[in-house]
């Protein structure tokens, strides 16, 4: 098999990140027509499609999935060695907004792929509700957020977070009726799915606790107070997940974003950081496994 260049890689990970060729020709700064030919070149040597259409984005295919990785530590090297022998490094201060649930399992990876390359960029990071960073973002208080957003036209979309119920397993709470719930703020989509869910079930509740945080919906639930409805990914492992067999129905997922501040435009240390929180979290649909005829 003939050596893998960058060019088809950088080529292959843009159109997964961008989920069409148009917009990863836009991305890298190449043309539709030079984005494809890389990716056939590619497709040719490893010998398998990598990349299939579907209903609305590019799909993986197993061996696409496969190399994902591989090209994506293979630019990440690569760019470490520029940064490393470029002598205009980036540099500035980016102001970040990230909600508690999603700081530790999103943001944690993207810092571990950000700080090698651009270690002359301060990072200032503010921990809130989506409720509270989106506004912050469009009066350029912020720089970027990672939210739970409110409308689609809302930043760029990263992935679906889905949503549990949570229970204490010391306290059967579950079982009251009517229903004790701790919920977020009256604008939070978090509480809206926990209520939507309720009124599609006809299920009589009881408003118990209201905190903005998530340490302050934690308590709750530990408490014995309430159920609640939380981010799947921060839930702790000593409460309970319940569902259909405690009565409760299924929960419209968070839409994650990435949220940019209009004022930011052409700040290069952003550019970086923003373009790394779509390449890390940016999740490919993975599609069936198929080979050319």
């Amino acid at each position: 098999m003939r050596d893998l260049q960058i060019d088809w890689l950088k080529c292959f990970v843009a159109a997964v990140d961008a989920g069409s060729l148009s917009s990863a020709a836009a991305d890298i700064h190449r043309s539709q027509s030079a984005v494809s030919m890389q990716l056939k070149k590619l497709e040719a040597t490893v010998g398998h499609a990598l990349l299939v259409r579907g209903a609305r984005r590019f799909e993986l295919t197993h061996e696409g999935q496969t190399l994902l990785g591989y090209a994506r530590r293979m630019l990440d090297l690569q760019a470490e060695a520029q940064a490393a022998l470029q002598e205009d490094e980036v540099t500035g201060l980016v102001r970040l907004g990230v909600p508690d649930d999603y700081a530790s399992r999103y943001l944690t990876p993207v810092l571990k792929r950000f700080a090698p390359r651009h270690g002359g960029v301060e990072i200032q990071l503010d921990c809130e509700q989506s409720t509270s960073l989106i506004p912050r973002v469009a009066r350029g208080e912020l720089d970027l957020a990672l939210v739970s957003r409110d409308n689609a036209r809302r930043g760029t979309l990263l992935f679906h977070e889905p949503m549990v119920w949570a229970g204490s397993p010391q306290f059967d709470v579950w079982r009251r009726h009517p229903l004790p719930v701790a919920v977020y703020e009256p604008a939070s989509p978090g509480r809206r799915s926990a209520l939507n869910s309720l009124a599609l079930q006809g299920r009589p509740y009881r408003i118990v606790y209201n905190s903005s945080s998530l340490a302050g919906q934690i308590a709750a639930v530990e408490s014995g107070l309430a159920v609640a409805v939380l981010t799947q990914c921060s839930l702790p492992p000593h409460l309970q997940r319940l569902g259909a067999e405690h009565g409760l129905g299924p929960l419209a997922p968070m839409e994650v974003a990435v949220y940019r501040s209009p004022a930011s435009k052409g700040n290069a240390a952003v550019d970086s950081l923003q373009r790394m929180l779509v390449q890390t979290l940016r999740q490919p649909v993975p599609g069936p496994v198929k080979t050319r005829a």
